[in-house]
């Protein structure tokens, strides 16, 4: 191989390596930061915890009927399930919070969705509706601590 030609393939080389190192220059901060926007994170876990709030208002009052339980309920876990299709996160403590607040949702629904006339189920169901918001706080903690909130 001529002296030019090797000068020719390390040259490329070391563009090729330049390039790809560029790739991955995206900080942890700013790839969470596009992920909660292209997830609309902010916008879809406030619709959550109202619809969780909304479930536990109808489980609460033993006059909601069964019809109007799976009506709440069943949107409450549909939506849930939309914002679980949005995993995983850049961060692994972000993805493991969201999925143990998605989890409780969904429990709670399914709980809730056949509550109807048994106030140990709909007790249950509010038990894992209130742990999910929990577990809201900790996510938007996390978030706030990472500069993205």
């Amino acid at each position: 191989m001529s002296r030019r030609a090797v000068l020719v393939a390390l040259s490329s080389l070391v563009t090729a390596s330049l390039c790809l190192s560029a790739c991955g220059s995206v900080s942890a901060s700013s790839a969470l930061q596009k992920w909660v926007t292209s997830a609309n994170l902010a916008v879809n876990n406030a619709q959550l915890i109202a619809d969780a709030r909304h479930s536990l208002t109808a489980i609460k009052d033993e006059h909601t009927t069964a019809a109007q339980l799976h009506t709440v309920c069943a949107v409450l876990d549909f939506e849930t399930l939309q914002a679980y299709a949005s995993l995983p996160s850049p961060d692994n403590q972000i993805t493991h919070l969201l999925t143990a607040a998605y989890t409780n949702l969904g429990d709670g629904a399914n709980e809730c969705y056949a509550a109807a006339t048994s106030p140990a189920k709909r007790a249950a169901a509010a038990s894992y509706l209130h742990r999910a918001g929990a577990v809201f706080s900790e996510v938007q903690a996390r978030l706030s601590a990472l500069g993205v909130a």
